[in-house]
């Protein structure tokens, strides 16, 4: 690996002798929560991973440095820095170049987790177009590299502040696989529902590891998309989000947010708007997701053995 990337030492066992590992984004570390929330959530998914028998690969860059796989420690630190850059495709190399410190948001944790051969990524939701995209063009680069990057991603669907029907379509077009995990309905982050069916359904981890294997044989290159709905104690109703997504969307025109600003600025926005009940049901997806993701990943290692 380059000199700037340093892959965990634990990491790097697990992959030497083909064990499960699981990469893990930064961005909802530094973006996503405040402190101290943010450390407990980021300690608490590792431990989810572990104990299912997984290895946790948090990514991140300090200081220039890009880094696969954190201790404890290294998260506190992070977590608690104010000069974090949101880092995308397009920023990591400027950012290694000014040795900025740097969460990875869905696409470069994908590109790095490549990179270093990790299979499987557990995330929060990913990125996709968003709405009013057939005038801003603002479309998620986690759509680009789902269609290209080898990586398979557990995900609570797409953001349900996103334009579902176009992103459905667009990773139709990618030929990204979207499966349901035991659902035939795409779920939309902080609800179950989104009105809209999901292409493939698959009821236990050993069939995703079972796909993800049968599309490394294909050479099909791209990745996966695994659709993990919110756990049913913690979905909001879909009219409630509705409601305060349009809310969100409303205030983000008035004062003109865009770009990478926007994603942040929504979630922020309708958590404030439903009381607190978006940022409980960002905890337990990804909790559910990180736990689905080491399942599939130590199946995918059991195939491979």
């Amino acid at each position: 690996m380059h000199k700037s990337i340093e892959i965990h030492p634990k990491v790097q066992k697990a992959l030497e002798e083909n064990k499960a590992v699981v990469a893990l984004e930064s961005t909802i570390i530094s973006h996503g929560m405040p402190y101290p929330e943010n450390v407990k959530m980021a300690k608490k998914v590792a431990a989810i991973i572990e104990e299912e028998g997984a290895v946790p690969a948090t990514i991140l860059m300090m200081d220039g440095i890009i880094k696969i796989g954190v201790d404890p420690e290294d998260i506190e630190t992070f977590a608690q820095k104010n000069d974090v850059q949101k880092l995308s495709k397009r920023d990591l190399a400027f950012a290694m170049a000014q040795k900025q410190n740097g969460a990875t948001t869905v696409s470069a944790t994908m590109l790095i987790a490549s990179m270093a051969g990790i299979a499987f990524f557990a995330t929060g939701g990913i990125g996709g177009v968003h709405r009013g995209a057939e005038k801003t063009f603002d479309i998620s680069r986690d759509l680009e590299e789902l269609a290209s990057v080898d990586v398979c991603v557990v995900c609570a669907g797409a953001k349900s502040i996103l334009d579902l029907p176009l992103t459905l379509e667009y990773l139709e077009t990618k030929g990204v696989p979207v499966l349901g995990y035991q659902t035939n309905e795409l779920p939309a982050f902080f609800t179950r529902e989104s009105g809209f069916k999901v292409p493939l359904r698959a009821d236990s981890p050993e069939i995703i590891a079972r796909t993800w294997h049968n599309k490394r044989m294909l050479n099909l290159s791209g990745g996966m998309v695994i659709a993990n709905p919110v756990p049913s104690d913690e979905s909001i109703d879909k009219s409630l989000i509705d409601t305060a997504i349009e809310k969100a969307l409303e205030q983000a025109e008035i004062e003109e947010i865009h770009g990478k600003a926007l994603t942040p600025y929504l979630l922020s926005k309708i958590e404030t708007i439903t009381k607190g009940k978006s940022l409980k049901a960002n905890l337990a997806l990804v909790y559910n997701n990180a736990r689905l993701a080491a399942k599939s990943a130590i199946a995918y290692a059991n195939i491979k053995m």
